[in-house]
């Protein structure tokens, strides 16, 4: 290939197929017209030297030369429109848009109602959305739901996210007001369940993706235990009500539990075992990174969510 005369809008092409496998979708997402992005990838075949997708079905499907371009093209093109993104003036009472968040519903209760508050005396024109994380890939989230930010426990991040540390949530025990079994071991609100306790009781558990285990269930391994999961939810609010309705109990966030136990009927216990605090953080695409009206959202979303570290351990 010789660089030197390489049409670098080509990039911008084979990044839009490798997202959509198709030259129809392609062509939507970058406003042009079929027949222009198939003869942008013929180029793309001649300069390269490769076929970069054979078609299966109705799908473009990449070869493994093209797959392997992928991340690299993508992380550079968001490099490029970083460097050249120019500063813009932002008026948040006249701002009109709408900055769309994936992330738990945890956040429903936690942040959204401060953020409308928030939104309706500072930024009347502004729309906000909370939308769910993809399953097992919460990141996949800025790309499939087209999101402007993810709160999610912190992880390694590819090089095109950013990242910052906002607050860190440990876990409670919830059970409804007047446990029978509780009382009956004479444990106060605040106190600690016994583990033989906690670990016979019936267990609901927050799992979006329907599973049966979650970092509870690998503290209690780690001494040779088990806990009884009988009930499953894709939503912290349902899981606090199945508790509240039951003789069931959960681990939940601190915050959450503070939050929505007079409402509910529930009371607080520590867990027997020690569980790890995840670190939560707001992650999204770079290419926004210096988008007026995107980072003006970013920082109002930050600012309501890091006093709910009070509490925990400090930020690293």
């Amino acid at each position: 290939m010789n660089f030197a005369i390489f049409d670098l809008n080509l990039l911008r092409v084979l990044d839009a197929l490798l997202r959509e496998g198709s030259t129809v979708k392609a062509g939507e997402r970058l406003a042009l017209s079929q027949s222009a992005v198939s003869g942008a990838l013929s180029r793309l075949r001649h300069a390269t030297g490769d076929d970069l997708f054979v078609r299966h079905g109705n799908r473009l499907v990449p070869t493994d030369y093209a797959r392997a371009l992928e991340l690299p093209v993508r992380e550079h093109l968001d490099e490029l429109a970083e460097l050249l993104a120019a500063p813009e003036d932002f008026d948040p009472a006249t701002a009109t848009g709408t900055f769309r968040i994936t992330a738990s519903d945890f956040f429903a209760e936690m942040l959204m109602p401060a953020l409308a508050h928030f939104l309706a005396a500072t930024a009347p024109g502004v729309r906000a959305q909370l939308v769910d994380l993809v399953p097992y890939d919460y990141i996949e989230s800025l790309e499939r739901y087209r999101a402007d930010l993810a709160i999610i426990p912190d992880t390694d991040l590819p090089r095109w996210v950013g990242r910052e540390p906002l607050f860190r949530s440990s876990f409670v025990v919830v059970a409804r007001k007047g446990h029978p079994l509780v009382q009956s071991a004479g444990i106060a609100p605040g106190g600690v369940l016994p583990l033989d306790l906690f670990c016979g009781l019936g267990h609901v558990l927050f799992s979006p993706e329907g599973t049966f285990r979650a970092m509870g269930d690998a503290a209690l391994e780690r001494i040779g235990r088990r806990r009884r999961v009988v009930m499953t939810l894709p939503v912290f609010s349902g899981v606090c009500r199945a508790v509240g309705a039951s003789d069931h109990v959960a681990l939940v966030p601190r915050q959450l539990a503070e939050r929505v136990r007079a409402q509910l009927g529930l009371e607080i216990y520590r867990p027997p075992v020690p569980i790890d605090v995840p670190l939560i953080v707001g992650a999204w695409h770079r290419r926004a990174t210096r988008n007026p009206f995107q980072a003006w959202m970013r920082q109002r979303v930050f600012d309501l969510l890091r006093p709910l570290n009070a509490g925990e351990t400090p930020l690293r």
